[in-house]
């Protein structure tokens, strides 16, 4: 075993100018990522410089078998904190042969949003606080559960230190140093309020870059998991009764937000975001009904509300952006599953090109 590690460990570039490049994309369920390595050249820090590739559509139900072949286009580079080295993770979206965007690639579309002039001029901030789970990987239960049953109740589980309270620790750091290493804006981690249950938050970053990075994380947070023996869940209604579930509140701001006198572009925002409700919650993640049902820090899902520091609404105003009178808001209705190039890119078009 410690001849496999050495091998693993071992510094390409020493002996070789070559790097390997593991190429991650998102495969058919909208959720599942996939990922294969190749060989290049040399380093090489600009995605347009990168080399397209294909892979075989038809085993990530993303095509048919007579005509199979499904092309990505790598979008992002990021340090690779596996093989380390001048290694790297490059993030693409997927294409036809023919070069149009297959169904499942939402980064298409968002891009197209966030190339706009109005939305450029505007520099949209987002700081999504990405909630997941751990699971015991043979029995698809909370890390820390008992095997068919319940820990105490919540209340001391939310940031909590000790073996009887956090479960996962290891995993989370190492999630979080991986991140950094990367070049993820990584901006902090706790533990939640469900045991087992744990939080990341990337930004702000602007723009599209803000979803890049968290699918991103998502697949670093994934291959640490692998690593470990536990499983990963970002069902946003894990465990049914009295338990908090998963979401990704997504934080957003706008240059006129941050400016002076932003509080009443907040409140402007908020208002179109109020007209839009369903469409929005149609596209903030599969399972939202679990979720989202009045309890459990959480705003009904038929009901539109906001209010100042309100966990309980769909849109909460920080108690400093008021005071400020200016800065930015949570939309807390997306779920954990929630694609992110759609979330930000449906947020910045409803707040900044649509016009009620």
């Amino acid at each position: 075993m410690s001849l496999l590690n050495d091998l693993i460990d071992l510094n390409l570039s020493e002996n070789t100018e070559k790097i390997i490049a593991e190429y991650i994309w998102i495969g058919g369920s909208g959720m599942d990522m996939r990922s294969k390595a190749r060989t290049l050249p040399g380093p090489e820090s600009d995605p347009s410089k990168l080399p397209k590739w294909n892979y075989d559509g038809s085993s990530t139900e993303q095509a048919t078998g007579d005509n199979s072949e499904v092309i990505i286009h790598p979008q992002a580079i990021y340090r690779d904190p596996f093989r380390r080295g001048k290694n790297i993770l490059v993030m693409c979206d997927a294409y036809t042969p023919t070069g149009d965007p297959i169904p499942t690639n939402k980064r298409f579309n968002a891009a197209k949003i966030f190339s706009q002039p109005e939305v450029v001029a505007e520099e949209p901030w987002f700081g999504i606080e990405q909630e997941y789970t751990l699971l015991q990987k043979d029995v698809k239960w909370p890390l820390g559960w008992p095997v068919g049953g319940y820990p105490g109740p919540q209340g001391p589980y939310y940031c909590a230190v000790g073996a009887d309270k956090a479960f996962g620790r290891e995993i989370v750091d190492a999630h979080y140093k991986a991140c950094l290493y990367a070049g993820i804006n990584i901006s902090g981690i706790n533990a939640e309020v469900m045991p087992g249950q744990w939080e990341f938050q990337v930004g702000p970053m602007c723009g599209i870059s803000s979803a890049d990075e968290v699918w991103m994380a998502r697949y670093i947070l994934e291959r640490i998991t692998e690593i470990a023996g536990a499983v990963l869940s970002f069902d946003p209604k894990p465990v049914s009764g009295d338990w908090n579930s998963a979401g990704a509140h997504t934080n957003y701001s706008t240059k006129s937000m941050r400016n002076d006198g932003g509080i009443q572009v907040i409140k402007n925002a908020i208002e179109k975001l109020s007209k839009r409700h369903k469409e929005h919650i149609a596209a903030y993640g599969k399972g939202n009904e679990r979720r989202l049902t009045g309890f459990h820090e959480t705003a009904d899902i038929n009901t539109f509300s906001w209010g100042v520091a309100n966990r309980g609404a769909s849109v909460r105003v920080g108690r400093d952006t008021e005071k400020d009178g200016k800065g930015y808001f949570e939309d807390r209705r997306p779920s954990s599953n929630m694609d992110p190039y759609t979330v930000t890119s449906m947020i910045a078009e409803t707040t900044i090109l649509w016009k009620p």
